[in-house]
């Protein structure tokens, strides 16, 4: 009887802990406005340390202790990986623990703000310095191969030929693709609102030849995808339902391998190329900051990198004397 109360007890513990970060959850979701994947994250990284409490006989939130976050923080980078044997020397990413901090921080400025706990024990963690990934562009050979328009005319392939355009033309995110909404295309003037990260709405130009692509796919194609039950998202599949996101992220790479384009996509490749290709021909990168929907300067410098080795590669190939 003693370990059926023991246990009834630690499930307790473990409801009562999950109940705040759920509160945080909707906090984010209806106060902060943040994006469906931002909260998918955090709630999955605060899981992994509600479950390790679990383990450690933590009796709630008010039982945490800074010993406590250092030992789970400490048990997450010496654990092997999921996706590898047990035996494999590899260990989580310095990137990885960066999120898991952010998480921890995040959620203890609410519960303080909040006044469900006494203590911010979370703003005493550091953060890793972190490794900021360079971009990766496709080449202009490697957009015109990818943009070539793909033979027949099915409604199937106008509106991967109009995702690709509209993708490349306006540097959209895999999210803001996937969510667009007829009511947000003024093509007659070349523009095209964006509800972007946090449900921040920006103002994105369409270049003429995505504009063409967006017209023939629906005058052409999207009439034979929809249906009288079909929501108003610009892009449908053939079940005449809105993308997934990996779906519309497949569609892509099915897309360029058949053009030929031997890179290994990524989702934000052609958002880099947009930006990166803007840079090199002279774009401010004030404008292409608004134009990404970056919220600071500094995440969209990344590109001063990517563009600084273009042109020392220009210049060795170029100059007289390299």
């Amino acid at each position: 009887m003693m370990k059926f109360c023991r246990s009834e007890g630690k499930r307790s513990d473990f409801s009562s802990m999950q109940t705040l970060v759920e509160d945080f959850l909707q906090y984010l979701r209806h106060e902060r406005g943040q994006a469906e994947h931002t909260q998918r994250t955090y709630a999955a990284l605060l899981g992994k340390f509600t479950t390790w409490a679990a383990t450690q006989s933590i009796t709630g939130w008010h039982a945490v202790e800074l010993r406590h976050l250092m030992d789970f923080l400490r048990h997450e980078r010496l654990r092997p990986r999921a996706d590898t044997p047990k035996e494999s020397a590899r260990r989580l990413s310095s990137e990885s623990v960066y999120l898991e901090i952010a998480a921890l921080r995040a959620f203890y400025r609410f519960a303080e703000n909040e006044k469900k706990l006494p203590v911010n024990h979370a703003e005493n963690l550091s953060l890793p310095r972190r490794w900021k990934r360079l971009p990766k562009a496709l080449s202009h050979a490697e957009i015109k191969q990818l943009l070539a328009p793909e033979t027949p005319e099915t409604p199937e392939n106008l509106c991967t030929q109009a995702i690709l355009e509209l993708a490349y033309a306006s540097g959209l995110r895999l999210s803001e693709l996937k969510n667009l909404r007829l009511e947000q295309l003024h093509l007659e003037a070349g523009f095209l609102n964006v509800i972007g990260k946090g449900n921040k709405e920006r103002v994105v130009p369409v270049g003429s030849q995505a504009v063409a692509a967006l017209r023939q796919y629906l005058a052409v194609g999207r009439p034979k995808l929809v249906t009288a039950k079909s929501p108003a998202a610009v892009f449908l599949t053939s079940h005449h339902k809105p993308f997934a996101a990996v779906t519309l992220w497949k569609r892509i790479k099915d897309r360029a391998r058949r053009a030929g384009v031997e890179r290994n996509l990524t989702p934000h490749m052609l958002r880099h190329s947009f930006a990166t290709h803007l840079l090199e021909h002279g774009a401010d990168l004030r404008v292409i900051q608004e134009l990404l929907g970056h919220a600071t300067i500094s995440t969209t410098e990344v590109y001063t990198h990517v563009t600084g080795n273009r042109l020392r590669e220009i210049h060795q190939k170029f100059h007289p004397r390299p």
